[in-house]
């Protein structure tokens, strides 16, 4: 059954040039390097407003280098989901940046809104790449003055399908 012969399909949308306002591709060479990074951090963006006219999500790439790390931050009401391409990620979080766990290559680390967090390559010699998508289009990001406990309590992975936890 065509979308337009589905009873559930609402064909009541404004009349749209799909040819240029459907589907973009964005090669991986074209990403723009022109946002808000970090020291020992380089992010890219691939979809955005200004790129895809994109309105309640950011998509792009960090590379962070060799035992480099992020101040203590959060984003505000936007959820974070980072996927690791290559290397080795260790997250911080909480009030006191308490509680840590790492990530290779292949995981995905989910950041909920307001929560305190840092980015550590856990390498000291190869550089971290990852894909990172955002809620929302905002660079939002509040530094914050956090005095980070010394030993970081190790968090397992731990789900209803994984109850023994998982690393």
């Amino acid at each position: 059954m065509t979308p337009s012969h589905d009873p559930g399909f609402a064909n009541d949308t404004p009349s749209t040039d799909w040819k240029h306002d459907g589907v973009r591709v964005v090669p991986g060479d074209q990403l723009d390097s022109n946002v808000p990074s970090t020291p020992g951090m380089d992010r890219k963006a691939a979809i955005n407003f200004a790129r895809v006219g994109a309105q309640k999500l950011w998509a792009g790439t960090v590379h962070i280098h060799p035992n480099a790390k992020t101040g203590a931050h959060h984003h505000g009401p936007l959820e974070s989901v980072i996927y690791v391409v290559k290397g080795r990620a260790r997250m911080r979080w909480g009030n006191a940046l308490e509680f840590t766990a790492e990530a290779g290559p292949g995981d995905f680390i989910y950041v909920p809104p307001f929560v305190p967090h840092q980015e550590i390559n856990a390498s000291e010699h190869e550089t971290l790449e990852c894909v990172l998508c955002r809620s929302d289009g905002q660079a939002v990001a509040v530094n914050m003055a956090i005095d980070p406990v010394e030993k970081p309590e190790t968090v397992l992975w731990i789900d209803p399908t994984h109850p023994q936890g998982g690393v």
